[in-house]
């Protein structure tokens, strides 16, 4: 059995974890204008159901203002229904030509609460940090019995697991830190 081979593939498995925490934390709405806001949100195109982002191009104009401009101008009632419906705190305004998202600023309870979610998304991502660590250690456990490694080798081996495992929940520690200190600017 190769180590790094091993490590290598147990760091993908963690990165993929810490990439979909990131992802999760770009749909929380924080005041600031993201086109992830919107990126889940479908619409009904002639009685077809599309992804938004295939009917229009969104950018940013502020801080604060997404602006939404359909390939279609037809279509304009339609993503506006759909915003509302995917999230009715948004509140989008249509001029004829294009649709504005003026992201509406964050109360101080609001932003507890956020932050009170970022805590339990936190804990639900090191917990999938410390699974994968589990099957790891399993694996090498069962290697050791099948005689494929010696007990130093193993021993060694759960230590690269471990100091791996740390290493992205202290990533996880400082992603929320950041993304809290994000939330609390007024």
């Amino acid at each position: 059995m190769n180590e790094n081979e091993f490590i290598s593939g147990l760091k993908i498995d963690m990165a993929k974890t810490v990439e979909s925490y990131k992802k999760e934390l770009s749909r929380l709405r924080t005041g600031r204008a993201s086109s992830a806001l919107i990126e889940n949100v479908n619409v009904e195109y002639y009685g077809a159901v599309s992804p938004l982002i295939r009917l229009a191009s969104v950018s940013i104009a502020d801080s604060r203002t997404l602006i939404i401009h359909p390939w279609d101008a037809s279509s304009l009632g339609n993503i506006e229904k759909a915003i509302q419906k995917h999230d009715s705190s948004l509140n989008p305004s249509n001029d004829g030509k294009s649709i504005t998202i003026v992201t509406p600023s964050l109360t101080e309870e609001r932003r507890k609460e956020i932050i009170k979610q970022i805590g339990k998304l936190s804990e639900s991502i090191k917990q999938e940090l410390r699974n994968i660590r589990r099957i790891a250690n399993e694996k090498i456990k069962t290697l050791e019995k099948e005689k494929e490694l010696s007990e130093d080798a193993s021993f060694k081996l759960q230590k690269k697991v471990q100091e791996t495992t740390d290493n992205f929940t202290e990533e996880i520690n400082k992603i929320t830190r950041n993304k809290e200190k994000e939330i609390m600017e007024v």
